[in-house]
C-alpha cells in the first residue's frame, strides 16, 4: 500500500479464525467499492495473509453483504435520533 501513498500509521494486534494472535501495521486509506468513496482504517497484510473487506470499512460505504446471495449490496443508511423534551 505504500506504493500508492498509504503509509503506516501505527501496528494494531488482531485475533484469527484460528485463535493466534498477529500484530500488522494500520493507517488510513480511501476506499472505493460500488460506486461508494469512504476513508476507512486499513490493514496492510503480510504475504500469507487473506484479503477481507472488516465491518468498518462496509459500514464506511454503506454496504452489506445480502445473506441469501453472499454478494455486496449497496444498504439502508441509519441515522439514529432522539426526540427531544
Amino acid at each position: 500500500m505504500e506504493a500508492i501513498g498509504v503509509k503506516p500509521s501505527g501496528v494494531r494486534r488482531f485475533r484469527t479464525i484460528e485463535g493466534k494472535t498477529v500484530e500488522r501495521k494500520v493507517g488510513e486509506a480511501v476506499i472505493e467499492c460500488l460506486g461508494e468513496r469512504a476513508t476507512s482504517i486499513v490493514v496492510f497484510a503480510e504475504k500469507d495473509d487473506v484479503e477481507v473487506m472488516g465491518v468498518v470499512a462496509l459500514e464506511s460505504l454503506a454496504l452489506e453483504v445480502d445473506p441469501i446471495t453472499k454478494q455486496l449490496k449497496k444498504s439502508e443508511s441509519l441515522l439514529a435520533l432522539t426526540a427531544m423534551g
